[in-house]
C-alpha cells in the first residue's frame, strides 16, 4: 500500500490517510460568517472524496479581523450551531477536520468591516489603499484571548483540531515579519519579540483545549519581500513553536504584497510541484513535530517519494480538491494520473462568489 494511504496520529488523533485539504477560502459562509447548507456541503463532498484531514477555510477570531464578506466566523457563540452541522457532515465518513482561525489584520478593507483596519504597524497596504491603525497593547492581549475564545469554540462545535494561521500576510504573519512589525516594545523589534504574538495566541488555544487536542500552525517559511521574514527566521520560529508543544506545522510562505509567491500559477511538470521544499528542508532540521508540506503538489509519485524520504509527513492541496473533491478517492482505487489542475488560478478570479474551477462546465 502506498504510504499516502497509511494512518498518521497527531497528538492521538488518528487520520486515516496523509492527504490533507489546505485551508482554502471557500468564500461560502453567509455575510455574517454563519455556515450556510452550501458551505456544509463543500465540507461533506470533501469528506466522501476520501480527503484524510480537512482544514476549513480561515475563520475570523474578532469583528474587525474578517478578510472577505464570505468568510467563515468563529467571533461568536451564535457561530456554533452552524459550525457543528458542518462538523457531523464530515463526521459522517472517515475524514478528520480542524478549524483555522485567523485575524486579517491590515489584509482586509474598511468596507468589510466597518473600521480602519489594525496592525502590528502603521504600514500601508497597497492592495486596499488603506494604511491600518498601529494596535495598542491592549488591544493585542484582547486579540490573544481572543484566539483562545475562537478555539473553545471549535472544541465545543466538535472539531477534531485547530490550525492557527500564521501566513500569507494575516496578522501572525504580519506580527513576526519586519516588513509588517515595526513596533518598539515587547510584540517588536527583536525576532525573539516578534514571534511573541504567536507564541502567546498558542498559548491561550492550548489552555483551553487541554493538552490532548490537536493544535497545529500554518507558518510562513519567508516573505519573498525585501525587508521581509527570511528563511532563516522562519526556522526559528518553527523551532520555538515545536519546543513550546506545537503537533504539526503546516508550511507556506508570502504575503499580500508578494504577488504568485503564494498560489504559483503553471504547475505543468514535476519539477515546478513542491515549491516550499527546500523550506521544508530547513524546517526539519530544527523541528521534533510532523511537517506538511503544500505548494503545488499534483504528482501522486512525487508525494509518495517525499513523504518515505522523510522530508514530510502529510501532503496538503488546495486547487486540485477544488477542481477534483473525489482526487483522494479516484487516487485510492488505482488511479496513478496526476491531478487535473492546471494552475490557471481561474478560482480566485471570481471573489465575490463561492470558489469554483472556472473550467468545469
Amino acid at each position: 500500500m502506498s504510504i499516502l494511504f497509511e494512518s498518521i496520529e497527531i497528538n492521538g488523533l488518528e487520520i486515516p490517510n496523509r492527504f490533507v485539504r489546505s485551508a482554502t477560502n471557500d468564500r461560502s459562509a453567509g455575510f455574517s460568517g454563519e455556515a450556510t447548507d452550501g458551505l456544509v456541503d463543500v465540507y461533506e463532498t470533501l469528506a466522501a472524496g476520501g480527503v484524510g484531514l480537512i482544514i476549513t477555510g480561515h475563520a475570523f477570531v474578532s469583528g474587525n479581523g474578517k478578510a472577505s464578506p464570505r468568510m467563515i466566523g468563529v467571533h461568536s457563540d451564535a457561530m456554533i450551531p452552524g459550525l457543528k452541522k458542518l462538523v457531523n457532515a464530515v463526521h459522517k465518513h472517515d475524514s478528520k477536520i480542524f478549524l483555522q482561525i485567523n485575524h486579517a489584520g491590515r489584509q482586509t478593507a474598511s468596507a468589510t468591516i466597518g473600521e480602519t483596519p489594525v496592525a502590528p504597524s502603521a504600514v500601508h497596504f497597497p492592495k486596499t489603499d488603506e494604511t491600518p491603525r498601529a494596535l495598542s497593547e491592549g488591544e493585542i492581549e484582547d486579540l490573544i484571548d481572543g484566539y483562545g475564545a475562537a478555539a473553545k469554540r471549535a472544541v465545543a462545535a466538535g472539531f477534531d483540531g485547530v490550525q492557527i494561521h500564521c501566513a500569507h500576510g494575516y496578522l501572525g504573519s504580519q506580527f513576526i515579519s519586519p516588513y509588517t512589525n515595526r513596533r518598539e516594545d515587547k510584540w517588536g523589534g527583536s525576532l525573539e519579540n516578534r514571534m511573541r504574538f504567536l507564541l502567546e495566541a498558542y498559548r491561550a488555544v492550548r489552555k483551553v483545549t487541554g493538552d490532548g487536542y490537536p493544535v497545529i500552525v500554518k507558518l510562513n517559511s519567508e516573505d519573498f519581500l525585501d525587508g521581509g521574514l527570511t528563511i532563516d527566521d522562519g526556522a526559528r520560529i518553527a523551532q520555538a513553536l515545536s519546543d513550546a508543544g506545537i503537533d504539526a506545522i503546516e508550511i507556506s510562505g508570502g504575503m499580500g504584497e508578494s504577488s504568485g509567491k503564494i498560489i504559483r500559477p503553471d504547475i505543468r511538470e514535476e519539477k515546478d510541484e513542491a515549491y516550499f521544499l527546500s523550506n521544508a528542508q530547513k524546517f526539519k532540521q530544527v523541528i521534533d513535530v510532523p511537517l506538511i508540506l503544500v505548494g503545488g503538489l499534483r504528482s501522486q509519485q512525487l508525494m509518495e517519494r517525499l513523504l518515505e524520504s522523510g522530508q514530510a509527513e502529510m501532503a496538503s492541496l488546495c486547487r486540485p480538491f477544488i477542481r477534483e473533491p473525489d482526487l483522494v478517492k479516484k487516487w485510492k482505487s488505482g488511479g496513478r494520473e496526476k491531478a487535473e489542475c492546471i494552475s490557471c488560478n481561474g478560482c480566485q478570479k471570481y471573489r465575490d462568489e463561492p470558489v469554483r474551477c472556472i473550467l468545469l462546465k
